[in-house]
């Protein structure tokens, strides 16, 4: 397997991605106040083996180190996110200076290592203090998303050009309102609904909060898309199939591309809009890039007596699935960044995310050695220069993640990292993985080089 590597600008964008709950840690820490996932990981029966985030990586005490981590990889980019409880600790009202001064510092020491920042505003950690007052079911909730967007970009935005305001919202809206998995931890469809459209509402406030206060802001979404599949040629497993596209890529993309919700969800969910006058071409703000987060695809069934959008996953057997029990299907995200190119006219797109979880074993002499992630990150990686070749303007990909870290719902024991982390004494050995993504960068610059 090879990697077209003349597919790929000269200015390409290698980095690596992780979020704020997920490696930070100090959690009380410099007026920082509790969020979401802090109150739903300290829940009993939430989080596998009882897990929390709030030592996590220590990332908040150890990043100069994770920078020495990502110079040693030769990124030249690094996706973090911004913990809003952590800038602006009651959700609303006064500006948090120890918590803005922790990015502060961060960013300048990327900017010092020759690391381009690129900033989700929302990777989750929404503030509880905001939870408690109806969460993203309420308008209110974007309104101060986008207040807090303005604080962080007035702050860092001299620096910061790339910038995402929500990651993942299927995550937020689908897990966390109507399946359970994910924090607040509710299951009601009418909540998840609203909450999914105050998300996008949210996006449109923050992205235009963005560029009033960094006038040079490029301003993205990042969405997690899957290819989607029906299990069989009959007339129901196919229509599933078109309402799983509908729940999963077009209740998303459609409403910031100008196109409105989707009429055939909004049947399917049955739950009105809160929709106000002028709301569609807020959420419609013009995006500078579009963040695709790719994993895996999707198999579905026809599930009339389940829950929205009636359609049930179907597993496959004799197919290669990662740790997580995610297919492994590395020609799903040469497909969808083609159908964000042709069929959504994407003028600039970036893999945000994209990696895989394996039971890594620390061998005696200390080193981890991961074959099956090198050869994802490999075939993945190939199918993104393929896209490339045939039209995609892919401008960067960001390895899903640069450290094992807490893995939501899953804990501490799956690992998606190119840096092995031992979480009892908080080592960091980069593992085979990142070796090899290392040679992957050294390969395209070296061919520029020459090309030059």
């Amino acid at each position: 397997m090879t990697i077209d590597y003349a597919a790929l600008p000269d200015d390409f964008l290698w980095g690596t991605a992780t979020s704020a709950y997920q490696i930070e840690g100090a959690v009380a820490e410099d007026g920082r106040s509790p969020s979401i996932w802090d109150t739903f990981s300290h829940t009993p029966g939430t989080i596998a083996g009882g897990d929390h985030g709030d030592t996590a990586c220590d990332h908040y005490h150890r990043w100069r180190e994770d920078i020495g981590l990502m110079r040693r990889l030769g990124t030249n980019a690094y996706r973090l996110s911004v913990a809003w409880p952590r800038v602006v600790p009651g959700g609303d009202g006064p500006v948090n200076a120890k918590g803005l001064a922790f990015y502060d510092r961060l960013v300048d020491g990327l900017l010092e290592a020759g690391i381009t920042p690129s900033v989700t505003l929302y990777h989750w950690d929404l503030p509880q203090t905001l939870q408690d007052r109806g969460g993203w079911p309420e308008r209110d909730t974007a309104e101060h998303f986008a207040a807090y967007a303005s604080a962080v970009a007035e702050r860092l935005g001299d620096r910061v050009r790339h910038w995402a305001t929500l990651n993942e919202p299927l995550c937020s809206a689908w897990i966390g309102h109507l399946e359970g998995k994910m924090a607040p931890g509710r299951t009601d469809l009418t909540a998840a609904v609203r909450a999914s459209y105050h998300l996008l509402l949210g996006h449109g406030l923050a992205a235009r909060a963005l560029r009033a206060a960094a006038p040079d802001a490029q301003v993205g979404i990042v969405n997690n898309l899957s290819t989607i599949h029906a299990a069989s040629d009959s007339p129901e497993d196919r229509a599933a199939a078109v309402r799983m596209d509908g729940h999963t890529n077009r209740w998303w993309l459609d409403p910031v591309h100008g196109r409105g919700f989707p009429e055939d969800m909004r049947e399917v969910y049955g739950v009105a809009l809160p929709e106000r006058q002028g709301d569609l071409e807020t959420i419609a703000a013009p995006l500078d890039w579009l963040g695709l987060n790719y994993y895996f695809p999707q198999v579905v069934a026809a599930d009339p007596d389940g829950p929205a959008p009636h359609a049930a996953f179907v597993r496959r057997d004799g197919v290669p699935r990662t740790g997580m029990d995610w297919e492994i299907d590395a020609s799903g995200i040469e497909t969808l960044l083609l159908r964000l190119t042709d069929e959504y006219g994407a003028r600039r797109l970036y893999v945000t995310e994209n990696g895989s979880a394996f039971p890594d074993v620390v061998r005696p002499d200390g080193t981890v050695d991961d074959p099956e992630r090198q050869d994802y990150l490999i075939r993945h990686l190939a199918a993104c220069a393929d896209a490339a070749r045939k039209g995609a303007p892919l401008a960067g990909y960001f390895a899903w993640s640069l450290l094992d870290n807490f893995e939501w719902a899953y804990g501490y024991d799956k690992r998606f990292g190119l840096v092995h982390v031992d979480y009892a004494t908080q080592a960091r050995t980069i593992k085979g993985s990142g070796h090899r993504y290392a040679d992957i960068i050294r390969g395209h610059r070296d061919r520029a080089r020459r090309a030059a």
